[in-house]
């Protein structure tokens, strides 16, 4: 009588969970984490509807941007993966002082959390 013979690695290849990368492609090589979403504020305007000069060092941080990455998002308390509501390319508005200062190659960015973001612009 045989033995039934085992495929070898068979046990391996179950214990191997698939991992899937939602993580969106960037020019800026950086890879936001969670529920985090990378965006380039929209620059200010220097000069009022009236002519006045506003200087550098009044001006305050913009509150809305252009999103360039977004993470992969959060886990729930399902540990399901919920993914990040907004898109590449939404122009959104943040908290003001919900976001974190990034600058790469002489351009600056902010990293916001989903829970930051306010609204989307049309």
């Amino acid at each position: 009588m045989k033995k039934p013979t085992k495929k070898k690695g068979a046990a391996k290849k179950k214990a191997k969970a698939k991992t899937v990368s939602v993580v969106s492609k960037n020019k800026v090589g950086v890879a936001p984490m969670g529920d985090r979403v990378l965006v380039k504020p929209t620059p200010q305007d220097t000069v009022t509807s009236f002519g006045i000069i506003i200087p550098d060092n009044a001006k305050e941080k913009p509150e809305q941007g252009i999103v360039v990455a977004v993470g992969p998002g959060r886990r729930g308390d399902d540990n399901e993966l919920v993914p990040v509501a907004v898109k590449v390319g939404d122009k959104v508005m943040f908290s003001k002082y919900g976001f974190d200062e990034l600058t790469v190659d002489g351009t600056e960015y902010y990293l916001v959390r989903e829970d930051n973001i306010l609204a989307v612009l049309s």
